[in-house]
């Protein structure tokens, strides 16, 4: 079966497309600014907690799964359950994931192609073409749509040609390219003047703010949304996994990698905003809130870089190519959640699928583009804060509660034999049968209390 789905061809190509899932604009955009508007360090620590100790043992849940099952999250969920409502909820549970990560990349696109026209825009000054450069980097919807047309395009291009010549050969060349980026804006963003504020800012936390319910939802949702959780993007992923990978390490690879990438994208863009405000740039309004939320990077970083001169250009388009790559890596396996499942339900070939599931992708972001007002922020919130835990927590459920033990354990011995006898066979399998939805629960409780 795995070799007419396609399979990862290594190691290292399925740490590299499942990483590149993990480490996107979640990581780079959405990171920074919930930590900036939610108590800096206060919601660094929260995040990393809750993505050890939450988000972890729910990757895993999703991974075990989609290898056991071999095929899509529907299939896949309905292979651990009973017939009659064990049926019906992996159903629900499957296909919810399949439209969460269909309107994550309905908003995602359009966030990418704020990227990517902010990636040409240097270039465009850099030419004289200053007409040119403003429209690229204003508002309108001639540009919304155009460049939320390329990246859904530039997506479907990818996924169309499978998993070892799409998804892993391009992970295997963007992941690199993303981290050498990084650490270079990093070397110069810290030299700056207000660095230092916004480094201690960063990693001094104020532990009076660290159990605030708005602030655990957030710390929460960016650690299910990072690690692409609730989705069905890592059970598919888990059922491109060969039997003889040890799933525990693989699983612990992705963590660590996804929530080491959010920490250093925290130490260029929170130190970057103060180095922005001490040149004169507002970023907090009278009250300490966060100015712009939404659109922090598009509005405070090119100050900073319009005030460095002529390598602010450089550095400008390096920047935002790094945020273009992130959104790419991440984008591809949003799309195979939705492809994987047309395929094998409906018998449609790949590449008939990827078009068609990409063009009603599309039409959705192109729906939100024109309600941006009303759609943007909502759909943001319904799929990241409430949708994916909601969903993630129910894969647990599955892989606790619907999954015999024996099964559970035999699944994760094809890939370490030893397994049963690890600290992580004696805690995992009652942790994500008890702890985890006890957990999650209590923050959404807390949350609407």
């Amino acid at each position: 079966m795995s070799a007419i789905r396609g399979e990862f061809s290594s190691r290292f190509g399925f740490i590299m497309a499942a990483a590149g899932s993990a480490v996107g604009l979640g990581n780079i955009w959405g990171f920074p600014t919930q930590t900036a508007s939610n108590g800096g360090a206060a919601f660094v620590l929260a995040y990393l907690v809750l993505a050890f100790c939450l988000a972890y043992p729910a990757l895993m849940a999703e991974l075990v799964v989609g290898r056991h099952g071999q095929a899509n999250a529907v299939s896949a969920l309905r292979k651990i359950s009973k017939p009659g409502f064990g049926h019906k909820a992996a159903f629900t549970v499957g296909f919810g994931g399949i439209v969460c990560a269909a309107l994550i990349l309905s908003f995602y696109a359009i966030v990418a192609g704020w990227m990517m026209s902010a990636t040409i825009e240097p270039i465009a000054t850099f030419a004289g073409q200053a007409e040119a450069a403003t429209w690229l980097t204003s508002q309108s919807l001639s540009r919304d749509l155009l460049f939320t047309a390329g990246f859904i395009i530039l997506t479907v291009a990818i996924i169309s040609r499978g998993v070892e010549n799409g998804i892993e050969k391009w992970s295997k060349r963007l992941m690199p390219a993303l981290l050498i980026i990084l650490f270079s804006l990093i070397a110069y963003v810290l030299t700056q003047e207000g660095a230092m504020t916004g480094l201690k800012a960063y990693l001094v936390p104020d532990f009076s703010r660290i159990f605030e319910a708005d602030l655990l939802v957030s710390a929460l949702g960016q650690a299910f949304f990072s690690l692409s959780l609730g989705t069905s993007v890592m059970i598919i992923y888990g059922s491109y996994i060969s039997k003889k990978e040890n799933l525990v390490s693989l699983g612990a690879y992705v963590t660590l990698i996804d929530v080491f990438i959010a920490f250093v994208a925290g130490l260029l863009i929170i130190p970057a905003m103060y180095v922005a405000q001490a040149q004169g740039v507002q970023i907090f309004s009278d009250t300490g809130a966060l100015l712009s939320e939404d659109t922090l990077v598009f509005q405070v970083l090119p100050a900073l870089f319009e005030s460095m001169g002529s390598i602010g250009l450089l550095i400008s388009f390096a920047f935002f190519a790094l945020m273009s790559i992130a959104a790419l890596t991440s984008s591809i396996s949003m799309l195979e959640a939705p492809v994987s499942y047309t395929v094998e339900k409906f018998g449609m070939n790949r590449l008939q699928a990827t078009w068609t599931i990409g063009g009603i992708i599309a039409l959705t972001s192109f729906t939100i583009v024109f309600n941006f007002a009303a759609l943007f922020g909502f759909v943001i919130t319904l799929t990241t804060q409430y949708g994916q835990p909601l969903l993630g927590l129910m894969c647990c459920i599955f892989a606790g509660w619907f999954w015999n033990r024996g099964g559970l354990l035999n699944e994760i011995k094809q890939g370490n034999e030893h397994t049963e006898h690890t600290i992580f066979w004696k805690i995992w399998p009652w942790y994500i049968r008890y702890v985890c939805p006890l957990c999650i629960g209590l923050v959404f409780v807390n949350s609407i209390i």
